[in-house]
Formats: C-alpha cells, structure tokens, sequence
C-alpha cells in the first residue's frame, strides 16, 4: 500500500492528512497526537473515524496542519482522516456517511463590511 495523501478542511484550519500502514502512531506537526493536543474530547475527535471502522492500531498517520484554533484543526484532521480510509476501503464510506464524518461544514467567519462596526454590528446612530 502506497502513501495516500487527503485534505480536510475546517473554518481557516486546513490538514494535509498522509496515511500508511503501520502500528497506529499518529504524528501532528512532527509531535505526538497525545502532545499536540491534550483535551480529552479533541483527541477522541481524531480518533473517532479509526473507531467507527474498528482500524484504531492498523495505520500510521502524518498530519500537516496550519491555521485556525484548536477545535477547527482537529475536525480538519478528523474530515482528512475520513476521506483517507474510504480511499482505503470503500465499505467504510456508510459508517462514516451517518456518522456526518464525511462532511465539510462549510460555516466560516462572515467578512467585515465597510462603513460598519463589525460585519453586521453597526456604528452608534445619533439623531442629533
């Protein structure tokens, strides 16, 4: 099996997932998982697609992530891992499917518009 490259995107943080067979070490940024991101719930999010496809010990991941907080890089790495292992396996694709792994959430900080406060905050009004 040959190194299969996928994407997963999230708000401004994107990952760039590698995936390999092997013992299940994940690597984030050079750094173990258990490292990078030390909350319970954000390394259960990584694990979860490896959980849902009883796969938890059979591969080695390399992840390049850059941009956004926490929360938004581990479902950017979450999204790349899913779509990694339906390139693996293709009968993983309906686990994951209704589980909404396989989904980009495609919600994103509204931009700022000229002449107001913030994007939809507006400048105090004076009458007088």
């Amino acid at each position: 099996m040959e190194t299969i490259h996928t994407i997963g995107r999230r708000k401004t943080s994107v990952a760039r997932v590698y995936i390999d067979k092997g013992k299940g070490e994940i690597l984030i940024n050079n750094k173990k998982f258990n490292n990078y991101f030390s909350t319970a719930s954000l390394q259960f999010k990584i694990s979860q697609p490896f959980i849902l496809t009883n796969t938890e010990k059979n591969y080695d991941i390399k992840v390049i992530v850059k941009g956004g907080g926490n929360n938004g890089q581990a479902e950017a790495i979450r999204l790349g891992i899913s779509r990694a292992l339906c390139k693996i396996n293709e009968e993983y694709r309906p686990v994951l499917k209704t589980e909404g792994l396989l989904t980009r959430d495609p919600r994103m900080v509204e931009r700022k518009k000229f002449g107001q406060k913030k994007a939809r905050k507006k400048f105090q009004f004076s009458k007088r």
